[in-house]
């Protein structure tokens, strides 16, 4: 077994033998014009020698493989265990007299770095940056091995193991090589991004610099100068007043030093250093294909390379052709859905929305806005049409470009625009629609068009389950195509319209009149045909089948996917709670949380995912406390515009004032639980498709073709349709589409973004809120204090009554966690999304778009939600 690989070595290496850091240092010192400190690595077959059969350590790392990332107290207690084990072990003789060969043909006399390099370090998909301990200036021979066991056991510190855990890496398959090299005594180190580290402008290089060595800037010892280069120009200068530096001691170790006066506040490199830095980092970035984070330090005017490492958390490039600039805007933030979509789900998505011109970015779906934003008009149109949507960060972003003349400037003209102008006698239809649904105020106006939609999905359902192989897909695409032009009919969109159109009157006229805001959110509570408000009280209705049966109520607890109701049917009352079940799935199964993707499993594929809301149901309310609450919530709206009608009756001809505020207060409740059926009626044909292709799955399965029924996930719908129609499919397609998922999986979208990869942010104007508040936007009227709930999945909603809701974000399957809730906290969204749209149908105090949200909010946290002016108070 090999335990050394020098740098100078001409033989083939792996990066399991060296690990990350060592595998790129190898590959870099052998660069024309690249500069990397001589060295060499002690193998990771050295780490497997010394502990590959200590029955103790195996012992150790089974117990840790057992652990979850919350159970920090046992990872605490074993992670010190297994560096105890690690430390105290001697290195087998073979390996010490090899790195004391190595040593020897270095130099016995010199300081040495000795730097950790991991197996699952410094890759593509994750850096580990910061995981594992480097130690610097250390010297002879006995120390230099000391410290080698020291890398080791970095190996199972607490921040490395939450990082595998977090990341889905085996403990006992990562395994540890050491770099060793002469040490450096520089006169200034630092770090380079090829990639801004703030905006991801993959055309701006970022250099930190200091004096001595780069521990100061990496321990947050130092403010370092901070030099910007785009294209070998100094675009942006920061000099740092830089009082301290950390510099190698004689006999070994490292010390902070005073900086001397002179030296503070001068520039750490010339601008000819500076540019001359940015092209190695450019010929290393061209090197490897992608951004670098690199470690570089200057000794005696010349540059040296101590580290390169992708850097892993920058969200995809788009592609686009010619070099023009182009922006492109999330499709995600407006439809509630920052997750990644499979290919499967993502041709549904695109065909539902219609956005062209479009791209896939990272797994999700981004407008690209150039030509809406390349002209005056163009901008007028967009910057409206987006802030319909009511996120005031993608508005504020959108207006930062429209600002930015330069960019502006860069910007191609052309007629393929994502917003397009509607056809006059549609628009004029549609109106005269609205105008009709106006003057009837009729509710059975809504159950009509439902009703009418309900018996065409279930004929469609009759049809499909008839046929199989390319008759089934061929179905399938002509049904839905231009399912949104089918659904949006005149009759339809009018009632939409009557509807939006009552809400703007209403609250602008009660501003005027009383100085109250968002005023048509207050009486939403129990509203006629909502689907939303149905499935939430429906489940409140199963909680009162079960809640008189304590064996199913235990079994609740630890369910089984796979047996459920197999499980349920055998305790008393199993019967009568299996058929609540089920009925209540037949109507809302369809559901699930990020819906739009058709891949996605849905309750009736995977009913333990609504158990947590029924236990909790049960926990929180008495018996019929559907009704209760139904009720409750007619009573409080009538109340709420018994309020407004008579606080505008006494104004100068409130009469007729107040006669109108109570008629369109009642238009408003009639027609707007319209609004989320369109969404519901897709999610009703998504689930019949995707029960029919999962049977074209099987088949496929069946012969062989695919792995796993999945597998079809990751097929765009008209490949799905060739491999059916001809048998055939390339499997490494849906491996290497499994693999981009993963790590697509793990990034953080960004609202809007340029073809550069620069993320624009927008800002709230925070002027008018409390210090410290966190802004957001006001989508739910009303003030609210209680204490935060922050939850992440769904299916993991534990909830008392009265708390408040923190997550990233909802869509219409959360509906049900709204029953017990008091307020709502997400991180997207905005005023007509469909979290926002549920809060203000249950009466919630509502602020979306707060960003990181549920990391700045902790858990049992007691928070105020201020619904009506837009911001978030941490009160303990």
């Amino acid at each position: 077994m090999i335990y050394i690989h020098s740098f100078n070595e001409s033989t083939q290496f792996e990066l399991s033998s060296v690990g990350g850091k060592g595998d790129n240092l190898i590959k870099l010192s052998k660069l024309n014009g690249i500069k990397v400190p001589d060295g060499f690595c002690v193998t990771t077959g050295a780490y497997k020698k010394t502990f590959g059969e200590n029955a103790e350590l195996n012992s150790l790392l089974d117990h840790l493989s057992l652990q979850k990332k919350d159970e920090m107290d046992n990872i605490r207690t074993i992670s010190a265990q297994i560096r105890s084990v690690i430390e105290n072990k001697v290195i087998p003789e073979d390996i010490t007299e090899a790195i004391t060969a190595e040593l020897k043909e270095c130099g016995e006399d010199h300081s040495y770095a000795v730097r950790s390099s991991a197996t699952a370090e410094d890759l593509p998909t994750a850096s580990f940056a910061g995981q594992h301990d480097t130690y610097l200036n250390i010297i002879g021979r006995d120390s230099i091995l000391k410290h080698i066991s020291k890398c080791w056991a970095s190996l199972f510190t607490e921040r490395a193991v939450s990082y595998r855990i977090q990341n889905n890496f085996d403990h006992a398959k990562v395994f540890l090589a050491v770099v060793i090299q002469p040490m450096l005594i520089p006169e200034s180190s630092g770090i380079m991004f090829t990639a801004d580290p703030l905006t991801s402008n993959r055309k701006v290089l970022s250099i930190d610099a200091s004096y001595g060595l780069g521990e100061a800037i990496v321990s947050g010892l130092v403010s370092p100068d901070i030099y910007k280069v785009r294209g070998n120009k100094i675009i942006n200068k920061k000099i740092a007043a830089k009082n301290i530096a950390i510099y190698a001691l004689e006999d070994g170790g490292i010390e902070e030093r005073k900086i001397e006066p002179d030296l503070i506040n001068k520039q750490t490199l010339t601008d000819e250093q500076i540019l001359r830095l940015e092209q190695t980092g450019r010929q290393i970035e061209t090197y490897f294909s992608c951004p670098q984070d690199i470690e570089w330090c200057l000794s005696e005017n010349q540059f040296y390379i101590v580290q390169s490492r992708p850097i892993t958390t920058l969200y995809p490039i788009p592609k686009v052709t010619g070099g023009e600039a182009h922006v492109f805007l999330s499709s995600g933030h407006m439809q509630m859905m920052t997750a990644p979509i499979k290919p499967l789900g993502m041709s549904f998505f695109k065909s539902v929305l219609g956005l062209s011109p479009s791209q896939e970015i990272g797994g999700r779906l981004y407008a690209d806005m150039t030509h809406d934003l390349a002209t005056p008009l163009g901008r007028i149109i967009a910057k409206s049409f987006i802030s319909m949507v009511g996120d005031d960060l993608i508005t504020n972003a959108i207006t930062q470009i429209i600002n930015n003349k330069k960019l502006i400037k860069t910007l191609p003209k052309g007629k393929d625009k994502v917003i397009k102008p509607e056809n006059n006698s549609g628009v004029i239809s549609i109106m005269l629609n609205a105008y009709k649904i106006f003057k009837k105020n009729d509710p059975d106006i809504i159950k009509g068009l439902t009703a009418k939609e309900d018996n065409a999905i279930e004929k469609m359902k009759e049809e499909i389950e008839k046929l199989s192989g390319n008759e089934v897909i061929d179905y399938i695409e002509k049904d839905h195509d231009k399912r949104r032009q089918k659904i949006a009919t005149p009759a339809n969109a009018g009632a939409l319209t009557a509807v939006l159109l009552s809400e703007k009157w209403f609250s602008r006229k009660i501003k005027k009149w009383l100085g109250i805001k968002n005023a048509a959110d207050t009486f939403l509570m129990s509203i006629p045909n909502s689907i939303t408000a149905e499935t939430g009280f429906g489940l409140l209705d199963v909680a009162d089948t079960i809640r008189d049966y304590p064996e199913i109520i235990d079994y609740l607890n630890n369910p089984n996917d796979e047996t459920f109701f197999e499980d349920i049917a055998k305790f008393t009352g199993g019967e009568s709670v299996c058929k609540s079940i089920q009925t209540y799935l037949s109507k809302y199964g369809m559901r699930c949380s990020g819906d739009i993707d058709i891949t996605v499993p849905r309750w009736s594929e995977k009913p333990t995912e609504i158990v947590p809301i029924i236990l909790s149901n049960i926990k929180n309310f008495g018996p019929n406390a559907s009704k209760l609450k139904f009720d409750q919530g007619i009573t409080e709206s009538m109340r709420r515009i018994d309020e407004l009608a008579g606080k505008v009756k006494k104004l100068p001809g409130g009469r007729k004032k107040a006669e109108r505020v109570r008629r369109i207060a009642g238009l408003i409740r009639n027609y707007i639980g319209y609004r989320e059926y369109p969404k519901f009626s897709y999610m009703k044909r998504y689930f019949i498709y995707k029960q029919a292709m999962l049977k074209e799955a099987a088949r496929l399965l069946d012969k062989g073709i695919i792995k796993e029924l999945e597998d079809v996930y990751y097929l765009y719908f008209d490949e799905l349709k060739e491999v059916v129609n001809t048998g055939r499919l390339d499997y490494s397609i849906i491996e290497s589409r499994k693999k981009d998922y993963k790590g697509w999986e793990k990034l953080t979208p960004p609202r809007v973004m340029t073809s550069e990869g620069e993320i624009i942010s927008g800002e709230y104007d925070t002027a008018d809120i409390p210090k410290d508040a966190l802004p957001g936007i006001a989508v739910s009227a009303g003030i609210i204090e209680g204490r935060a709930k922050v939850v992440y999945r769904f299916q993991e909603a534990e909830l008392e009554d009265g708390d408040i809701l923190v997550t990233e974000f909802t869509d219409p399957s959360w509906t049900p966690l709204f029953v017990s809730i008091k307020g709502l906290v997400t991180e997207v969204g905005g005023l007509v999304t469909h979290g926002a749209i549920i809060a203000r149908e249950y009466g919630l105090p509502a602020v979306v778009s707060v960003e990181n949200a549920t990391r700045l909010i902790k858990d049992g946290q007691m928070i105020r939600v201020n619904g009506t002016e837009g911001y978030i108070e941490i009160l303990s």
